[in-house]
């Protein structure tokens, strides 16, 4: 089954302020492993950047002016979700920032039953603990290094390994690194023949045989 891991940046907190997408990333995986296969676009919101938003993802209105709008890229990205389950951290935001594109563009919204909440989980797990993503991979030993400001695409990296410890499952790079060794060792011996060499015993080895089981063999079944 294959899963999408999703974010988005914007240009604030409130679409009833009028407030739009600037990025969307997607990364699909399979059993959580990635399956190389991304979606990633800079939108142009036609809508001023707050100040804080900009704070926090450093997308300025001059940088993206030239970028592609939401309806420009809608179908595509509706064909990249499909029915699949989408992994999201705060799912409230994205979705609703999501759901809000699509209407303006008149298409139909993403359902809910579709959505795995990172953020619920991680509340279930962690009460009164802070389960931001910065939190989660603090907590989880995750490089957060590269994460200077929010980016949309580095952050769905990121959530897939939070959510890979949430839910304690074994880190699927094992899974991969000891399905390409099983895979080597049978591409390897499938084309190995099999072969057996026949040795038949002379007459005298034959006599031999015989004596010594007669002496040094106390009961001989064969003999």
């Amino acid at each position: 089954m294959s899963e999408i891991i999703l974010d988005t940046e914007t240009t604030g907190l409130s679409t009833r302020e009028g407030d739009r997408i600037i990025e969307i990333a997607c990364i699909e995986t399979k059993g959580l492993i990635p399956t190389k296969k991304k979606f990633h676009v800079l939108l142009n919101p036609e809508k001023k950047i707050s100040d804080d938003a900009f704070k926090v993802h450093g997308f300025s209105n001059e940088f993206l002016k030239d970028k592609k709008k939401f309806k420009d890229i809608a179908d595509e990205f509706l064909n990249f979700i499909g029915e699949k389950d989408l992994i999201i951290h705060n799912a409230p935001f994205d979705l609703g920032f999501l759901n809000n594109e699509l209407k303006l563009v008149n298409k139909s919204g993403i359902k809910k039953n579709k959505i795995i909440d990172t953020l619920i989980l991680a509340k279930q797990k962690y009460p009164a603990q802070s389960n931001s993503l910065d939190a989660l991979c603090k907590r989880f030993n995750i490089d957060l290094s590269k994460r200077t400001k929010h980016n949309a695409l580095l952050d769905c990296e990121l959530l897939r390994e939070v959510y890979i410890n949430i839910i304690e499952a074994r880190e699927p790079k094992l899974f991969t690194n000891a399905q390409k060794i099983d895979n080597s060792i049978k591409k390897n011996t499938s084309t190995v023949e099999y072969f057996k060499k026949i040795v038949e015993p002379t007459d005298e080895e034959r006599s031999r045989h015989k004596i010594f089981l007669k002496k040094e063999v106390k009961k001989n079944f064969f003999y």
